[in-house]
């Protein structure tokens, strides 16, 4: 089995928020597979699916970004995955321009709460991850106003393109490995 995570808070408040692309991401890998992200279960929303021979989970953590490590432990610990194999976790990133994608293998939290969580309960950095820049907060504005603020409609359009490119990076990575993911897909941007 493998999981894609995308990261985020729930609600309509957060929809549009720059701290909620994972859940942008995971929108349109689910549309693509035709999977509703609709089952609660796990601390979270998830769809269920097959691709190939694996069985995938889409999953949306509703605990608040900060505590998504509880809903992934979950998971992790009922199916018994291998974080670094199993899981794909997807999330904003300030140290990228708006719609950059990075993946990479393993890592610190660089600061990003969510991750910070994840680390926290799998007791491992080595489980791969998708990037998706959101821009650095704007002098005088700070870092929690910036993840829960709202994109201009430029920025919009291009963390858009590069959420639907982490959901065709994640599509590929079950169906060829995440290494092949991370060369036909790191540092794309839009």
């Amino acid at each position: 089995m493998k999981v894609i995570v995308g990261l985020g808070n729930p609600g309509p408040k957060y929809e549009q928020t720059r701290h909620n692309v994972g859940f942008w991401a995971i929108d349109r890998l689910a549309a693509k597979l035709s999977v509703a992200v609709t089952k609660a279960k796990f601390q979270a929303l998830i769809g269920e699916t097959r691709i190939g021979a694996e069985t995938v989970l889409l999953m949306k953590p509703q605990t608040f970004m900060n505590l998504s490590g509880q809903a992934v432990s979950e998971v992790v610990n009922y199916y018994r995955l291998q974080p670094e194999t199993d899981i794909v976790v997807i999330y904003d990133d300030m140290d990228f321009a708006p719609g950059q994608l990075k993946l990479r293998m393993r890592g610190s939290s660089g600061g990003h709460n969510g991750i910070k969580s994840i680390v926290a309960h799998l007791h491992t950095e080595a489980f791969c991850r998708m990037r998706i820049g959101i821009g650095r907060p704007a002098p005088g504005t700070d870092v929690i106003g910036h993840v829960l603020g709202v994109f201009s409609q430029a920025d919009k359009e291009r963390v858009e393109k590069a959420a639907d490119a982490a959901s065709e990076a994640a599509l590929y990575s079950i169906e060829h490995g995440f290494e092949r993911a991370m060369n036909e897909f790191n540092q794309v941007s839009f």
